[in-house]
């Protein structure tokens, strides 16, 4: 896998596990509101052609 790729499927996952967390009973919610902007601005662009 591409790095680039490597990359956006990280931050992907990382978003979606950081979603899952904020749904469970006693997430720290103020976690979530500090950290999902940054994790959202740090998404690369989707690498454009490659496949894995």
């Amino acid at each position: 896998m591409c790095p680039e790729c490597e990359d956006f499927a990280r931050t992907v996952l990382l978003l979606g596990q950081l979603a899952l967390y904020a749904d469970t009973t006693g997430a720290d919610l103020h976690f979530v509101d500090a950290v999902s902007p940054s994790l959202a601005a740090s998404l690369p662009q989707p690498p454009t052609g490659e496949e894995s």
